[in-house]
């Protein structure tokens, strides 16, 4: 088939890249670079079947082009604001970066008769629900981050365009995501600390946030397998594993894999969030996704583990 990918030299877009042209797929990327790397695609630039395009999304116009030439046959949007956590809060950065440009997205797709879309979505949707099992259908959805906020009017954005021009989507609820090329998230951040300090680092939160990670391969292999098996008009689906892990113990890990234990001075920075609008523990049903016939090979503590013992040879540790 014949498939863009908003966002594929990011971090999970240049892994699902990867593997949709080694699943004999035809791959157009378009990223402006902003969080993606040129490093993470390099690799696929002589590959006949690989296009790159540097683009930012929210230029409608020359997104249409792109699509206008491109005779799609599906969308994986992955492009949004994956910081999260921001040092002064913009609120107008997660509107533009993740809604408006999945309308842009939604619109281009109209226009040119693309069918279908695999839409990035994310746990944040969900807010803070009490430690309960959180099940595809868990409501009342209060996100407490504009990240999360803007995924859930995307979501919603996807579903109207479904209904009224027939569109299939599928919607994929991330976790935590871990492994090579990240450019984000607790992993990345303690790691570039520690190479500018490697005997003194300060964790954001008490330590006792505990959620689950999946590793960015069982992810896109996850996308990948729930675009071909989930038949429906409108597909949502948690991936995630079985497990989840404490961030005191992803240190211990972090530490040890290093060879840091006992030399590191280990400062918590305080309170039961990491920052504001983290949601500092929450656990995914995955019911529904058994069901569908995929399960995580990996625990959260064993997709940490792979995860540092790749990023730290990507740091030169």
């Amino acid at each position: 088939m014949n498939i863009l990918v908003t966002g594929g030299a990011g971090f999970i877009g240049s892994h699902l890249v990867d593997l949709l042209l080694d699943n004999g797929h035809k791959v157009t990327c378009a990223d402006n670079l902003y969080l993606g790397r040129m490093k993470n695609i390099r690799h696929r630039l002589k590959d006949k079947n690989f296009k790159f395009y540097k683009l930012d999304v929210l230029d409608f116009k020359k997104l249409n082009e792109v699509f206008r030439k491109g005779g799609f046959d599906a969308v994986f949007h992955l492009v949004a604001n994956s910081q999260i956590k921001q040092k002064k809060v913009d609120t107008k950065l997660d509107l533009r970066l993740n809604f408006l440009s999945t309308h842009n997205v939604l619109e281009a797709m109209r226009l040119n008769h693309v069918k279908a879309i695999v839409f990035a979505s994310s746990s944040a949707i969900f807010g803070e629900t009490d430690n309960r099992l959180i099940t595809e259908d868990t409501g009342p959805l209060r996100p407490i981050s504009f990240y999360g906020a803007s995924k859930l009017a995307s979501e919603a954005y996807i579903s109207a365009f479904a209904h009224n021009f027939r569109l299939q989507a599928w919607l994929i609820r991330f976790p935590n995501v871990v492994g090579g090329r990240a450019t984000h998230g607790i992993l990345y951040d303690l790691l570039h600390k520690l190479k500018r300090n490697d005997r003194a680092v300060t964790v954001l939160g008490n330590g006792r946030q505990d959620k689950p990670y999946l590793h960015v391969k069982e992810l896109v292999e996850a996308m990948v397998f729930v675009w071909q098996k989930a038949k429906g008009s409108y597909n949502y689906f948690n991936l995630g594993p079985d497990s989840t892990i404490k961030i005191s113990k992803i240190i211990v890990i972090l530490m040890k894999e290093l060879g840091l234990k006992g030399r590191t001075r280990i400062k918590y920075a305080g309170g039961e969030r990491g920052w504001t609008g983290d949601v500092p523990r929450y656990r995914y049903s995955l019911k529904k996704i058994r069901k569908l016939g995929w399960k995580a090979r990996l625990s959260s503590e064993q997709a940490v583990r792979l995860s540092v013992r790749e990023l730290k040879e990507e740091y030169g540790f």
